[in-house]
């Protein structure tokens, strides 16, 4: 798929994909709004073997400073403004109003594996660097893993490509942070607003494919307006392997998912120890 220029990109996507305000001036949830105590409720009651798989790398695994991490509301970029309207994190116009913080309540919800690398991936259930996940390989993954991951309003997404697998086996974390890697298309922006999904995360660094899917230097397009004008926290670093296996074991690809992050003031990302328990 060819992109146009990502200046007007960019434009088409924030004037097309745009929840900023609709929750009020006020709000610091985003569409973690979509997340209420029937949802919750619903998620509890997933839990049948009351086996708990933990999402977490081992700190540092990948990299000193890496750690499975939630972005919250408060990331914003050079050129863009954040969730409430402010500058980006440093500025001094009210960043910590969007201050990660506040979502310390509002991980907790029917998380659902969209185990993309085992079903449009080679025979190890990998993806290959650079596959731009596409919308309709999420389609594809949730017709081949059944009714289970079906993706419904509030839920939390978790992405697998395969590449955190990969480069563990092969001890190639070399390009782990900066190199080529799997992962969701600019493209996916509209299945992401059109499904009003709490959340979503994956087992590599950026989320988005890299490298870009725009000519020319891109700054990470996808977050740019995934988060500061859809209002959609992005997870990264995630650890699906063990997950995954399960899921494909049993046929049952959604859980009771408990991803609260650490409450730092002020943060807009910030380290997380997700449970999946089914």
């Amino acid at each position: 798929m060819t992109l146009g220029p990502i200046e007007e990109e960019l434009a088409k996507a924030r004037a097309a994909y745009r929840d900023r305000g609709r929750w009020g001036g006020d709000d610091v949830l985003g569409t973690l709004n979509f997340v209420d105590d029937a949802i919750r409720a619903h998620a509890a009651g997933l839990v049948r073997r009351g086996r708990a798989v933990s999402l977490a790398q081992g700190f540092g695994e990948s990299g000193l400073e890496a750690a499975t991490r939630w972005h919250g509301l408060g990331r914003g970029h050079d050129t863009e403004r954040t969730w409430h309207g402010g500058s980006r994190p440093g500025g001094d116009d009210g960043a910590c109003v969007t201050g990660i913080e506040h979502l310390r309540n509002a991980f907790t919800g029917r998380g659902v594996l969209l185990d993309v690398g085992r079903t449009v991936g080679d025979t190890r259930g990998e993806l290959p660097d650079g596959f731009p996940i596409l919308e309709e390989h999420l389609h594809d993954t949730v017709e081949a893993q059944g009714a289970t991951s079906s993706v419904r309003r509030g839920d939390i997404v978790l992405v697998r490509t395969g590449q955190l697998g990969r480069v563990r086996r092969l001890g190639a974390w070399g390009g782990y942070e900066t190199g080529h890697a799997p992962g969701l298309s600019f493209t996916t922006l509209g299945w992401l607003h059109r499904t009003e999904v709490a959340a979503i995360a994956t087992d590599t660094w950026d989320l988005e494919v890299r490298p870009s899917e725009f000519a020319g230097p891109a700054m990470s397009p996808l977050h740019r307006v995934a988060v500061p004008h859809l209002g959609l926290p992005l997870g990264e670093l995630w650890d699906l392997e063990a997950l995954a296996e399960d899921c494909a074991a049993d046929g049952v690809y959604e859980f009771l998912l408990v991803a609260a992050p650490l409450p730092v003031p002020c943060a807009a990302g910030v380290p997380v120890s997700p449970i999946a328990v089914k």
